[in-house]
C-alpha cells in the first residue's frame, strides 16, 4: 500500500534550520517514525560569492520542509496525525507551522515542483524533430515540431507553422505534448 505524503512548511528561528532538521532526523530515528516523518529538507542552492568561491546559500531562511504521511480528514483534505503533530512542533527551533492561523497546511503539487523541491519525471515518447499533438490549453489541437528537450528543467520547445499566418515557438511542459499519430 503507498503512503500519502504531502510537504509541509516548518517555522524556524533564523540560522537553526540545520539543527532543526538535524534534530528531526534524530527523532524520527529514535521513535522510529519513518512511516509518519518521510523526508526533510533545507533548501539551498550553490552560488558563488564576491571572491570567486562556491558556496551553499539557504533558499528560504528561516524554513525547513518536511514531507508527511497523512490521511483524510472527515472532508477529504489530508492531514497528519496529531503524534506528528506535536512531534514536529515541539522539536527544539521549530516556532510553527506555515499555515492560516499557524495551521499546518501542506504544499500543493504545483508549488512542490516550483519550489524545486521533488522533481517531476515525465518519459517523453519524442525526440527533436518530431511531429507532436499539443494538449495544452491554449494550444490544444495544434500540431508542432520538435525544437528542443529540456528533460532537467520540464521543458519543450515547439515550432508551431499555422499559428497567426507564420511559425511561433511555443515552450511547454513536457506533459503538454505527445507524439502525433501517423
Amino acid at each position: 500500500m503507498a503512503i500519502d505524503a504531502r510537504w509541509y512548511v516548518v517555522h524556524t528561528y533564523s540560522g537553526y534550520e540545520n539543527k532543526v532538521a538535524g534534530n528531526l532526523e534524530k527523532i524520527v530515528e529514535n521513535r522510529k517514525m519513518q512511516d509518519a516523518i518521510l523526508d526533510i529538507k533545507v533548501p539551498t542552492e550553490t552560488v558563488t560569492n564576491e571572491k570567486g568561491k562556491e558556496v551553499e546559500r539557504k533558499l528560504f531562511p528561516g524554513y525547513v520542509l518536511v514531507k508527511v504521511a497523512v490521511s483524510p480528514d472527515k472532508d477529504n483534505r489530508p492531514v497528519m496525525s496529531d503524534d506528528t503533530w506535536v512531534v514536529i512542533r515541539n522539536t527544539r527551533g521549530v516556532t510553527g507551522f506555515v499555515g492560516p492561523e499557524g495551521k499546518a497546511m501542506p504544499l500543493t503539487e504545483e508549488e512542490v515542483y516550483r519550489l524545486g523541491v521533488e522533481k517531476k519525471t515525465v518519459e517523453v515518447s519524442y525526440n527533436v524533430g518530431d511531429t507532436v499533438d499539443i494538449v495544452n490549453e491554449m494550444f490544444e489541437g495544434f500540431q508542432g515540431v520538435v525544437d528542443e528537450i529540456d528533460t532537467e528543467n520540464n521543458i519543450v520547445r515547439v515550432r508551431i507553422s499555422a499559428l497567426f499566418g507564420k511559425e511561433t515557438i511555443a515552450e511547454l511542459e513536457l506533459d503538454e505534448v505527445e507524439l502525433a499519430e501517423d
